[in-house]
């Protein structure tokens, strides 16, 4: 044979594999390809779908954390509030239990003053009726009746 033959019948096997391979081989390789590059879009656009809810999140979590930092200021001011009230009020209350309590001690000693003016009116008043028996039981003369009085002053 000569090479013209051999090479013209490679030529034509080369042929025949190529259309083969293009016919039954290429449809199946190109397929799976297009199912990996398909998967690796979609998993492209999975990837930015999350990165964009990551950052979505991201960003209610702030937020949130906002919310609740105004919450928790806010709750603090109202405890300070209620805490100063419960002051004032605890504050006002001991005035008046301060003011009760002057009032009852100035009554008592009002009533022990009255009650010592009326001791000292009755101590006042025997002394009297008994510096009178005295003056009248003994001789009217100035002397007697000058030490008798100097005597009832010293006792009053």
């Amino acid at each position: 044979m000569s090479i013209n033959v051999t090479l013209f019948v490679q030529m034509i096997v080369f042929a025949i594999v190529i259309w083969i391979t293009m016919t039954f081989i290429w449809p199946l390789m190109r397929g799976a390809m297009d199912e990996r590059e398909q998967r690796i879009a979609d998993g492209l656009t999975a990837a930015e779908r999350g990165q964009s809810d990551l950052l979505e999140a991201g960003a209610k979590a702030q937020t949130i954390i906002s919310e609740a930092r105004d919450q928790a200021k806010e709750i603090v001011a109202q405890a300070s509030g209620r805490a100063t009230d419960i002051v004032d009020d605890a504050r006002a209350g001991g005035e008046a239990e301060k003011r009760r309590q002057l009032e009852a001690a100035q009554a008592e000693i009002e009533a022990q003053i009255n009650r010592a003016r009326d001791q000292l009116r009755s101590e006042v008043a025997a002394i009297a009726v008994a510096g009178a028996a005295k003056v009248l039981a003994r001789e009217i003369d100035s002397s007697t009746h000058r030490d008798l009085l100097d005597h009832l002053a010293s006792e009053l």
